[in-house]
């Protein structure tokens, strides 16, 4: 085919679905033009998406996926292209728990974007920034995903939000004074809603510690378990029942050794009017 750009799917997140666009699209014989006819834009968005020169929207995947007849694969890949600052897999994981019944987290050295203050989330993107870590463009969609997680949970029902925080996420600062002070008062709000459980996983607990890394364990609508893992480099989303009871299990026993909610407001608290 004359002037048939090649692509590079490991490029990058955009490349990568620009190159399953255009391979989902050669296998139904359908040129650019079709398939924007099919999906209500011009062929040459549907070039300017599979070269990677244009982002795909979360509407423009969703409709291509429904003429392709590809479930919600599209829909997946366009996440990991626009979120380019998460670790793989974290992008699909999100979704899951924008539907899951119950939500169970266990975090290190940081609050969880879920239960992360404005002031809190800004201030620990801004040093990500500072160090080269992130670009700015990638900061701003970390704060986006933070703000359209915590708006994912307010609804009815709410899910049952169960988080076991390390006491490192407690004491490691961050921002200004008032910005810890802020969070923190935003978790004790968080422990005296009806659907959560807040709870502490103080260092005192040694090796009693099942868990050492940051662990999500999701509970669908039909009891289905979907679990995100996470190292300093790596992400990984498990939807294989069988693989994640045994970290469900781990989360069981981490909870059974980790403070009472009572215990760990208190704690907080006490953080709180700088005592120790």
């Amino acid at each position: 085919m004359v002037n048939r750009k090649e692509l590079d799917p490991e490029r990058s997140a955009s490349a990568a679905f620009g190159a399953l666009l255009r391979s989902l699209r050669d296998e139904r014989g359908w040129t650019q033009d079709e398939l924007g006819d099919r999906i209500r834009c011009s062929g040459a968005h549907i070039s300017a998406v599979e070269t990677g020169r244009r982002s795909p929207t979360d509407a423009f995947a969703a409709s291509a996926d429904r003429a392709l007849g590809t479930g919600d694969r599209l829909q997946r890949q366009s996440r990991a292209a626009r979120y380019t600052a998460l670790l793989e897999g974290f992008p699909e994981y999100v979704k899951h728990e924008e539907r899951a019944s119950e939500i169970r987290l266990y975090e290190v050295g940081v609050i969880p974007g879920i239960l992360q203050t404005p002031e809190y989330a800004s201030a620990l993107t801004a040093r990500a920034v500072e160090r080269g870590a992130i670009t700015p463009e990638q900061g701003e969609e970390r704060i986006s995903l933070v703000k359209e997680r915590q708006a994912a949970l307010i609804r009815t029902p709410p899910p049952l939000v169960f988080v076991v925080l390390d006491e490192s996420c407690l004491r490691r600062p961050v921002g200004e004074t008032a910005t810890m002070d802020g969070q923190w008062k935003r978790l004790v709000d968080f422990a005296a809603l009806p659907n959560t459980v807040l709870q502490v996983a103080p260092f005192d607990m040694g090796d009693r510690r099942p868990l050492s890394l940051p662990l999500y364990v999701l509970t669908m609508q039909n009891r289905s378990l979907i679990s995100y893992a996470e190292s300093a480099q790596r992400g990984q989303l498990e939807r294989d029942s069988a693989s994640v009871v045994p970290l469900l299990t781990a989360y069981h026993q981490l909870q059974a050794e980790a403070l009472s909610q009572a215990a760990s407001v208190v704690m907080i608290e006490q953080l709180r009017r700088g005592t120790p």
